[in-house]
């Protein structure tokens, strides 16, 4: 079982009221997350990079599961091409910022949640600045340049680092925490953007961002509630053709 990312926060900021008792009460009875793990959840402070495909599951899932704040950065707009798989978005909402078509979803999901938005690109010069005050980050972004600032911001703020990506088929998501540099790890070399295509140009199932941002949302979980075993310095690959599970250490 890990060590929860939100220990240190004080139990008086995380008691449930009688409403969130009965909303969260198969956390409750579930033995392993209980009051306590669902307070950890309350306390937790999460930044999730991307509303997009991953970042949708992610951001219902973990405002359906208690998350007590829960910040979005996204720079994008809603777009009717979007709709396929980016669920927590609708058609009303084609031309609104992303990071603002999310806070709707939340507030209407779940009322216990603080969202924060953020709409501005992530880059190497805002990183810090936007990662600071939350316990963790979860990377739903489309390219590796990106998640590449990403990677290095966490490891610089010394925040574990969910994260996940998706093409055509198939997908992939791994958990990297602070201390160890695993990102260049598994990522020793800068790869060519050329011959990393984007979804735009090669496609993707829509289903699949659900199975990858839900199983990025579930290590989230365990990591804020200390439950279980999570993906460090394993790569757990997904071929959705096969429906098949890999998973390779690094």
């Amino acid at each position: 079982m890990t060590d929860a990312v939100t220990d240190s926060r004080p139990a008086a900021t995380t008691a449930l009221s009688p409403d969130e008792i009965k909303r969260y009460a198969r956390h409750i009875v579930l033995r392993g997350v209980g009051g306590d793990g669902q307070q950890k959840l309350k306390a937790a402070r999460v930044l999730v990079i991307g509303a997009g495909g991953l970042g949708s599951p992610l951001i219902a899932y973990l405002a359906a599961a208690g998350v007590g704040t829960l910040g979005v950065v996204d720079h994008d707009t809603v777009s009717l091409s979007n709709l396929q798989r980016q669920m927590i978005h609708q058609s009303i909402g084609i031309g609104t910022p992303k990071a603002e078509s999310a806070g709707a979803f939340v507030s209407g999901l779940n009322a216990h949640v603080e969202y924060i938005p953020h709409i501005e690109r992530i880059s190497s010069e805002n990183a810090a600045r936007l990662l600071a005050g939350y316990d963790m980050v979860i990377d739903g972004t489309d390219n590796f340049g990106t998640r590449q600032i990403v990677a290095e911001a966490a490891e610089a703020a010394k925040l574990p680092l969910v994260s996940g990506a998706v093409s055509m088929f198939d997908g992939q998501v791994t958990v990297f925490m602070p201390g160890a540099r695993q990102f260049r790890d598994l990522y020793p070399d800068t790869p060519d953007e050329a011959d990393l295509p984007s979804c735009e140009v090669v496609g993707v199932i829509g289903a699949v961002t659900g199975v990858i941002g839900t199983l990025m949302a579930m290590e989230a979980i365990k990591l804020i509630t200390g439950v279980g075993e999570p993906l460090v310095g394993r790569l757990l690959l997904y071929d959705g053709r096969a429906a098949r599970f890999t998973e390779l250490n690094y």
